[in-house]
């Protein structure tokens, strides 16, 4: 499995992650979108490292259009000599009509022209092709030339989607580069629920000779990891694992990977705790069995032997997701001792 950092907090601590990741050689610097701008934040990272790759993981896809997406993307390719990789997910709609004012509506078709939109502006770019996309939810036919930033000496970035459920999962394989499996997962979940689904459209995509098939597809995937590297570390990153399981638990979108589990009633009980906020309360639900079914858990060695252990075969390339208040050098150790076992 490859092995792909996902940083997060302050600008300026990021920025530094992202060269310690690859003095760690490791495969890519991923950096989320939320209390900043990823696309800034990488293209600092830019100039700062000049091997790993520097990925979204993930933008919001429907808090942007796909010019405005093309644009950010573009840049950030250039001013990293090729190195970007667009990790793009739909949010919930909540987010999306409140906090960003944008409209929603069929997320997985949205998401499927819009990685379509997005691919016929680069190829317009990279080909002086006509510019001419006409959707059901944009439309894209206007490239007066002052606007064309012009050809790249390398591919357009990589497009990839993050998907839960079944509906865009299919849209990752039919349109997408890769996708990008939620942590709250188990791999059985993946195996049954998520990737048939998956496979079958990028099936029917390389049948029909989409141009994007000549790329390998991903599956890269975020997991859940209580690590420590001292006893009290360690008790720290697995109650605050088992508060993230709690919070993703009360989620209606995850409510099937409980179920899963045999955990169905688990969610009614999460959910309604969620709704007065008794956040604490809720992670001491969340009992041994489940945190082991959903998390990895140990020093930073034993966790990469259980992250190959239960994900080798299932994921092409690993993330983890740590728990809120964990120190990210942690999950930077776990990776290179990952990618020391995957080392011939």
């Amino acid at each position: 499995m490859k092995t792909d950092a996902t940083l997060a907090g302050a600008p300026a601590d990021c920025a530094k992650l992202m060269a310690e990741a690859e003095a760690r050689q490791l495969d890519r610097a991923l950096v989320t979108e939320s209390a900043h701008d990823p696309f800034q934040l990488l293209a600092v990272a830019a100039r700062s490292t000049s091997r790993i790759e520097l990925g979204t993981g993930v933008a919001i896809a429907f808090a942007r259009t796909p010019m405005t997406l093309a644009y950010s993307g573009w840049t950030l390719h250039a001013l990293s000599d090729g190195r970007a990789v667009i990790g793009l997910g739909s949010q919930v709609r909540a987010h999306v009509v409140r906090r960003f004012g944008m409209p929603w509506s069929r997320p997985a078709v949205r998401m499927r022209e819009f990685v379509l939109a997005t691919r016929a502006i680069w190829d317009c770019w990279q080909h002086d092709t006509k510019l001419d996309f006409q959707g059901a939810f944009t439309t894209h036919t206007l490239m007066p030339q002052p606007f064309n930033p012009g050809p790249l000496p390398y591919d357009p970035p990589r497009l990839l989607v993050a998907a839960v459920g079944p509906r865009m999962a299919e849209t990752a394989g039919s349109v997408g580069d890769g996708i990008i499996c939620h942590p709250f997962a188990t791999p059985q979940h993946l195996r049954e629920q998520v990737l048939p689904a998956v496979y079958e459209a990028r099936a029917a995509s390389e049948r029909e000779g989409a141009a994007w098939t000549t790329r390998t597809f991903e599956v890269c995937g975020g997991v859940l990891a209580a690590v420590g590297r001292t006893d009290r570390e360690l008790e720290q990153a697995i109650e605050g694992v088992r508060e993230r399981i709690a919070f993703y638990g009360a989620t209606p979108g995850y409510e099937a990977v409980l179920a899963s589990l045999g955990c169905s009633d688990l969610h009614a009980e999460l959910h309604g705790l969620s709704r007065q906020t008794r956040w604490q309360e809720m992670g001491r639900l969340i009992d041994d069995d489940l945190l082991h079914a959903m998390a990895v858990v140990g020093t930073p060695a034993q966790a990469a032997r259980e992250l190959t252990d239960r994900y080798d075969g299932v994921l092409d390339r690993v993330s983890l997701a740590l728990s809120r208040r964990a120190d990210p050098v942690t999950a930077l150790e776990t990776l290179t001792e990952l990618r020391a076992l995957s080392s011939p």
